[in-house]
């Protein structure tokens, strides 16, 4: 068994859903390479290199890959799955883009967002909204899975994997990057903080986010929002947390005016502590919180505030 892990990245800095994502690979029982591929990204093949179990990181830099677009991921990974049985890429925004071309090249099933490998064909992956638990096992001659990040601890950065070159696909392709607009923070990004503090309907407003905000910067923390709040305007698109925004798995949840529904839940019930506060005392997110407290929030966070 060969697998082969695409790494997460933006060029400069390695993402630490790769060395998840390599976990997850290691389960499987056989030799873990890694592709980088990006451009002017040799730092970042460096620092793969440095994970724990890893073979050989596969370096492709060419600014046709700079996004990692997926006609040209598909062009560079289709050819090298003749020497592979699985790939695997974290299942961020990145990896469901490019693996679900590859599988339908490759003509096989897609295994979506495991978190647990029985065997090097047999999965485990969640299924409605996180609810159940769904066994899955795969008679694929290639295996394609998407890696739920939060499932699995990261691998450590003791290892001297080599670095191979290897050429990028020539294009042009039919899809180009044209442009991005990125959200600019000082606080942690919402799937890599140890702490976030989440706002639902119940704030009421996008001004009073203001009061999460200023205990996040108390406590290091990142912002989130359950949909209800996103779809209501009062925060952008990317705060929200949930089956349809991110899965997040910090050190410490803290659920400010957010009902509980399932949607929601899916996406932060694997928080070490959970802390739910709400007025509603039959809220669905007092079943899953492992402290909760009945009380007005505008009572409740700024009494907060002043204790921290």
């Amino acid at each position: 068994m060969r697998a082969l892990v695409i790494a997460e990245h933006n060029n400069e800095t390695l993402n630490d859903a790769t060395a998840k994502t390599v976990r997850a690979a290691l389960a499987l029982g056989g030799e873990v390479d890694v592709l980088v591929a990006g451009i002017n990204a040799t730092a970042v093949a460096e620092a793969t290199a440095k994970l724990d179990g890893v073979k050989t990181v596969l370096h492709a830099d060419d600014a046709v890959l700079s996004k990692q677009m997926a006609e040209a991921m598909q062009a560079l990974l289709v050819p090298m799955m003749a020497d592979y049985d699985a790939l695997l890429a974290a299942a961020t925004t990145t990896g469901k883009n490019i693996l679900p071309r590859i599988a339908a090249k490759l003509d096989v099933m897609q295994i979506s967002e495991i978190t647990e490998v029985k065997s090097a064909d047999t999965f485990v992956r969640p299924i409605y909204a996180g609810n159940a638990l769904q066994t899955v096992t795969s008679s694929d001659a290639k295996k394609i899975i998407t890696v739920r990040p939060t499932a699995f601890t990261p691998v450590g950065a003791g290892g001297s994997a080599s670095i191979s070159k290897i050429d990028a696909p020539a294009g042009p392709f039919a899809a180009e990057f044209v442009s991005d607009e990125l959200t600019k923070s000082d606080r942690p990004e919402l799937t890599a903080a140890k702490i976030i503090i989440s706002g639902g309907r119940g704030m009421g407003s996008g001004d009073n986010f203001a009061m999460l905000e200023r205990i996040a910067d108390k406590l290091g923390a990142a912002v989130g929002a359950s949909r209800a709040a996103v779809d209501a305007g009062f925060v952008p698109n990317d705060y929200q947390v949930g089956q349809t925004g991110k899965i997040v798995a910090p050190e410490l949840y803290i659920a400010v005016g957010i009902s509980g529904a399932i949607q929601h839940l899916a996406g932060m019930k694997d928080s070490k502590v959970i802390v739910a506060i709400n007025k509603d005392e039959d809220a669905p997110i007092f079943q899953v919180a492992d402290y909760g407290l009945v009380m007005d929030l505008f009572k409740a966070i700024p009494e907060l505030e002043a204790a921290l």
